[in-house]
């Protein structure tokens, strides 16, 4: 076998390798939106692709998230999600940079509402006059005879303790067939603010006074109007853009995978809203059960986030989901482009939420990135990719480690960190293209120098059977393959080697991205 050759050298021979590849950015971007990467600053605030260090974004179980902005921070204020008995307490989480998030625990307690015993959700923040107000669902009313719907808890700071403002609910009875849950509350730029609400399949729209603690009336004299759109199951949301009044709803059952997200676009807060299509759903790539969001835009921009909950692969519990955001974009008609959820980690956040580690390896994220240590082990996403690419930075720390990109990704065994699946490895000398289970195949290899420190983009293409490996800028792949061992399965790291002893760092990984892959050709 011939000695290794310098990067470089290698770099000049690629072109004599035949397999075209995918664009850099890869087909999971729509055209205009950049690769993830460090987040840049918009006018106010952050301008990203995606929640690029990583979704979901906090630890723990939480869905229904609400968003809104206060004095140059960020909040979200989600259900903390677990069976309704224990689901008691509503905590809430605040950033600058849609990056770095404050933990903030028990912001309501049901100890503070009289008249509340489970079942504490949704909750729909804003502020007025230097209160902050939150609306909130409890108990789960099945009928008008029973005690619960929607009360509002007010504080005189964002993370509060916010207080019972009632004593009482303030809608607790249907009206037009919605069950009082999932509210949420809009302030129009006229002053007048709105309750949106409603579960089994109705919604209503109702006018708050001003106290933001009683509820008004129309110009006919009612209080409650029906604005039920087409296949609205819960979860209401309203926005306004350019003079335009969104209404976004949850469709589909909540425990299952077809929990989605639908908008209407209206030139009035109370409509009319006619379904307009489809915006969110679950990608069977990523994760099932996308659903109940909110909107938030970035002060002084045309920067849109949405923030949602979704079901992790893996996870049958209904209550287990988690929160996660994405970059929300329009056409020039206003009308709003479907939402795809992107798989990225810069580990900017100083964590790897999302990230499960199999047998003895030790990882951890800092610095920006994302570490596996001594005496080797394997670390994944939750994901399903077949046709994909999948790329990542690399830096080997010691010259005897290995580090490397594992894609279709079946049978891990907690204990031994075992799979099933292709493995991209570098090492010192070598590069190495390998299909793993019980004992490693090795698909295709070139020699090439890392050195210890060095960071190197690699990237993996895979179509079917063929697979490809590019490397840093090389146009044309230095690794070819065709196998059709695997389809489809996880995407994970892996670390092994070393010679600095047990516990020693072996390799740091950053700027992780999976998604779908365009056809590398014949």
């Amino acid at each position: 076998m011939p000695g290794p050759r310098t990067l470089a050298a290698v770099l000049s021979v690629a072109t004599l390798l035949a397999l075209p590849t995918a664009s850099a950015a890869g087909s999971h971007a729509a055209p205009d939106q950049s690769p993830p990467g460090t987040p840049a600053a918009g006018p106010s605030g952050p301008d990203l692709t995606t929640a690029e260090a990583g979704n979901p974004f906090v630890d723990g179980w939480y869905a229904d998230p609400d968003t809104v902005y206060y004095d140059g921070r960020y909040w979200v204020f989600p259900t903390t999600s677990r069976g309704y008995e224990e689901q008691t307490f509503l905590d809430a989480f605040s950033s600058t940079d849609l990056v770095n998030w404050t933990h903030h625990e028990r912001v309501l307690d049901i100890a503070d509402v009289s008249w509340a015993e489970r079942a504490l959700w949704a909750p729909a923040p804003i502020e007025r006059d230097g209160r902050y107000y939150l609306y909130f669902g409890a108990n789960d009313i099945q009928s008008d005879e029973e005690t619960g719907g929607i009360g509002v808890a007010v504080a005189d700071r964002p993370e509060g303790p916010y207080r019972d403002a009632l004593g009482h609910p303030l809608i607790d009875a249907f009206h037009n067939g919605a069950q009082p849950i999932d509210q949420d509350v809009f302030l129009d730029d006229d002053g007048q603010a709105y309750l949106y609400y409603g579960g089994w399949g109705h919604a209503n729209v109702v006018k708050l006074n001003a106290d933001m603690t009683s509820l008004g009336a129309f110009d006919d004299g009612t209080t409650f109007r029906e604005i039920t759109p087409e296949n609205y199951v819960e979860g209401s949301f309203m926005f306004k853009r350019d003079g335009t009044y969104y209404l976004m709803w949850s469709e589909g059952g909540w425990t299952g995978p077809d929990y989605s997200v639908s908008y209407a676009m209206s030139d009035s807060p109370t409509g009319p809203f006619e379904r307009i299509a489809r915006v969110l759903e679950q990608d069977p790539a990523v994760a099932r059960g996308s659903g109940h969001n909110s909107v938030i835009n970035v002060p002084g921009t045309d920067i849109w986030y949405i923030f949602y909950h979704r079901r992790p692969l893996s996870e049958t519990d209904g209550n287990h989901r988690v929160l996660a955001y994405d970059r929300m974009r329009f056409e020039a008609d206003g009308t709003i482009r479907p939402v795809e959820m992107r798989v990225a980690d810069n580990f900017d956040d100083g964590n790897a939420y999302g990230w499960r580690a199999w047998g003895e390896g030790a990882w951890s994220a800092a610095d920006g990135g994302y570490t596996g240590a001594a005496p080797g082990g394997v670390t994944t996403q939750d994901t399903d990719f077949g046709d994909l690419e999948y790329a990542a930075d690399v830096t080997l720390a010691d010259e005897g480690a290995e580090g490397g990109l594992i894609f279709r990704a079946t049978g891990l065994d907690a204990a031994s960190g075992a799979y099933e699946g292709y493995r991209v490895t570098l090492a010192a000398d070598r590069l190495t293209l390998g299909l793993v289970g019980g004992e490693t195949t090795e698909l295709a290899a070139v020699p090439v120098e890392f050195a210890p420190g060095e960071t190197h983009r690699v990237r993996v293409t895979a179509v079917g059977d063929r697979i490809a490996v590019h490397l840093d800028e090389a146009a044309e792949p230095l690794l070819t393959a065709t196998d059709d061992t695997h389809s489809s399965g996880a995407n994970g790291l892996t670390v092994a080697g070393g010679s600095s002893g047990e516990g020693t760092a072996l390799a740091t990984f950053d700027n992780v991205a999976i998604g779908p892959a365009a056809d590398p050709g014949d």
